[in-house]
This record gives C-alpha cells, sequence and structure tokens, in this order.
C-alpha cells in the first residue's frame, strides 16, 4: 500500500512538473508582454532576476547547499549570465514591445536549429541527413512567419524581430560556451549565480540607457501579479521542475517543452491580448516545429537536455 502511494505521488509530482515546463514557460512572453507594457524592459528584467536570484540563494542556504564558488566559475556564470539573461533574455523583453508575444515564441522555437549551425561554423560538427531536413524545414518556417507584411508593419517590428534573431544567436553561442565551461557544480548554485549575475548587468544597462525606476509598490496590480508570477513561477519552479524532470523522466519526454512551450505562447497571446493569429502564422508553426523535431533526433535530445541542466538557465 506504502509503496503504491508513493508510485501515486510520485506521479502526480510529474504531472505538475510538466505542466510547469509547459504553461508556465510558455506563459512568461504573455507576462513579460504585459509588464513591458508598463516598465521600462531592463529594469523589468533586472529585477526579475536579481529577486529570483537572492531567493534561489535563500533556499540553498535553508537547504544547507554552500553558495561558495571559485574565482573562474564566477566569472564564468557572469558571462553566462551576460549572454543568456542580460541581452538573451533583457532584450527579448525590449522587443516584445513592438512584437506579439507569440509571434516572439515562434521565432525563439528555432533556437535548435541555430545551435546546430553554429556547431557546423564553429565546431566543424558534420550535420546529419535529418538535421538537414530539419534547418530547411526551419528556414522555411522563418520566412512564412517573418514574411507576412500585417506583421512587419508595425512600428519596429522588423527591429525587434532582427534583435531576438540576435539574442537566439547569444543563446547558442553561450550554450555551446557551458558545455565546456568551469560551472557550479550544483545547479541550482549555478542558476542563482547566472540570475543575479544576469540581473546586475540588466540594471547597469537600464541605468546606462536612462530608464526610469520605480518602486512595485506604485505599480498597477495587474503589473505586480506579472512579475510575482515571473520572478516565483517563471524563474524558480519551472526550472526546478525542468530538473526534477529530468531525474525521473527520458530527456527526450522533457525536451518535449520545445514545441510546446510557443503553442501555449501564441494561444494565451490571443485569448488574453487579442494578437493578430494568421493561418500563415499557424502554417509556420506547424512547419518551424516540425524542423525543430527532425534535427532534435533522440541522441541531440539527451546532450541538448543534459546541456541545459548544467548551464542552469531558464526560458524567457
Amino acid at each position: 500500500m506504502e509503496q503504491n502511494n508513493t508510485t501515486k505521488n510520485s506521479t502526480i509530482l510529474i504531472v505538475l512538473a510538466f505542466f510547469a515546463i509547459y504553461v508556465i514557460w510558455g506563459s512568461t512572453y504573455l507576462l513579460n508582454k504585459i509588464a513591458v507594457a508598463e516598465l521600462p524592459p531592463f529594469m523589468l528584467a533586472s529585477m526579475r532576476f536579481v529577486t529570483a536570484g537572492l531567493l534561489i540563494f535563500g533556499i540553498a542556504k535553508l537547504m544547507g547547499i554552500s553558495l561558495k564558488i571559485s574565482i573562474k566559475q564566477l566569472r564564468n556564470t557572469v558571462i553566462a549570465g551576460f549572454l543568456f539573461l542580460s541581452f538573451g533574455n533583457g532584450v527579448v523583453v525590449w522587443a516584445l514591445r513592438f512584437v506579439d508575444s507569440g509571434f516572439a515564441a515562434l521565432i525563439i522555437s528555432v533556437q535548435p536549429l541555430i545551435i546546430l549551425l553554429l556547431m557546423w561554423l564553429l565546431q566543424g560538427k558534420k550535420i546529419q541527413p535529418m538535421s538537414i531536413i530539419g534547418v530547411v524545414l526551419g528556414m522555411i518556417g522563418i520566412y512564412l512567419l517573418v514574411g507576412q507584411k500585417e506583421i512587419v508593419q508595425g512600428e519596429n517590428a522588423l527591429l525587434g524581430i532582427a534583435m531576438i534573431f540576435a539574442c537566439l544567436v547569444a543563446w547558442a553561442y553561450c550554450s555551446l560556451f557551458v558545455g565546456k565551461a568551469d560551472l557550479p557544480k550544483n545547479y541550482f548554485v549555478n542558476t542563482g549565480y547566472q540570475m543575479f549575475n544576469g540581473g546586475i548587468i540588466l540594471a547597469l544597462m537600464s541605468l546606462s540607457f536612462g530608464e526610469e525606476w520605480s518602486s512595485p509598490l506604485v505599480w498597477t496590480t495587474k503589473t505586480q501579479i506579472c512579475m510575482l508570477l515571473l520572478v516565483l513561477f517563471g524563474s524558480i519552479v519551472a526550472f526546478t521542475s525542468f530538473n526534477y524532470l529530468l531525474k525521473t523522466v527520458s530527456p527526450e519526454k522533457v525536451s518535449t517543452s520545445t514545441y510546446i512551450n510557443p503553442i501555449v505562447a501564441l494561444f494565451l497571446g490571443w485569448f488574453f491580448l487579442d494578437e493578430n493569429v494568421t493561418t500563415r502564422s499557424l502554417v509556420a508553426a506547424i512547419v518551424l516545429l516540425t524542423g525543430v523535431y527532425f534535427i532534435n533526433s533522440k541522441k541531440k535530445m539527451v546532450l541538448f537536455a543534459r546541456f541545459r541542466r548544467k548551464q542552469g538557465t531558464v526560458e524567457p
């Protein structure tokens, strides 16, 4: 009887964890889109990650986990924090002022394609035939997505799209970097340092761009709720769930979040913000995600999942 209860509890935890990496991560695009309508983008991202980093440090201390790291590890977490969060996430939040949240999520879904191309360009890794199909489908999907006049004609829309692609390159390059970098062994500590360092850099970016900071006490209730959800759920709960699943189920099942997040973001943006979802966008989504599927062969998904566990980062 006790064993049955344990199995039942584990099943419930697994279901909840999948809900977290599917829905919570997918909803961060919507939450950022709502919050950035009131708050400066770099200030928003800075407060989110500094707060989340400090909370992770506090939780780690309560769990008896040492926060001690070497100078080299600290330097590497600063580099990773900048490329993944300060630039990679902060600029996406900035771009959300000009592009729809679901549209941004679809563009970001091609991240495995960018990683594959960088591995070919920088490391000379041979692209397998199945992956070549994925690359071709990915290119077609991107063309279908960004070639829509009704979407790209918005004010600064093309600039927003270009900056999101720049963020993809930063994420991909940093993904290769953290695969070999000396980082804290404990993923919780690694995440905390990356978030805290990335948040501090974002604060400096915010000040250099002359953004006006404000107290959370004067924000609208809607923005306060979005920030709370981004910190507690988007930055802590979802990532913890991700690492729990890596230890509990097969990595390829965990990697299905790559396909689900954009769909969730697209639906939430349409439902809550009345974002325009065209037939061409839906076709592009199918083509893009099919391309990502071909790129993520079983072997690649295992490596990619291990890699994300080591880097200790979160979705946008």
